[in-house]
């Protein structure tokens, strides 16, 4: 199976949907180095409140990397560049986010980003994604319930982080 790609959704809703973050998409050239990518290769790429795709990033890779920008605190953000740094509390909030983040993609949904996440290789206690969504993930969402991130029916409240 392979993961869910940029070029594979309507660009304009995800970019609207991003929008409601403070985040602007830029798209990259095919073949090109990703401006701001962590990890590389085609994997999203962010500078301040710049994401940076290509058609072949990852949908999952896109969302993480915006809800690093989400999650983490303004001094951090203000010098943000290609490392979203953060703690293990605020990587399991960006995951948690992310997965409710992909329930507003259409072509997406949370089944699909657990298989994604899951095919990709993220590292769960559980053994995947959903196992953790559904089971072991309160400390992510009391994290991201303190810092106003979601509502208390576990809802964005798009904003960033304060």
């Amino acid at each position: 199976m392979s993961v869910l790609l940029y070029g594979d959704i309507n660009k304009n809703n995800f970019a609207t949907l991003l929008k409601k973050y403070q985040l602007e998409i830029i798209d990259s050239a095919d073949n090109e180095d990703i401006p701001g990518s962590f990890w590389g290769d085609e994997e999203a790429g962010l500078i301040g409140n710049k994401l940076y795709l290509r058609d072949d990033t990852p949908v999952h890779s896109a969302l993480h990397e915006g809800c690093h920008f989400i999650c983490m605190d303004q001094q951090r953000r203000s010098g943000l560049h290609t490392d979203a740094g953060g703690g293990y509390d605020e990587e399991n909030g960006v995951c948690y986010l992310q997965i409710l983040l992909s329930g507003y993609v259409e072509e997406m949904g949370r089944q699909r980003m657990f298989d994604d996440m899951d095919e990709w290789g993220y590292s769960f206690r559980l053994g995947s994604a959903k196992k953790w969504f559904e089971k072991d993930a309160d400390d992510a969402l009391q994290w991201l319930q303190t810092f106003n991130l979601l509502n208390e029916d576990k809802q964005p409240n798009w904003q960033v982080r304060k």
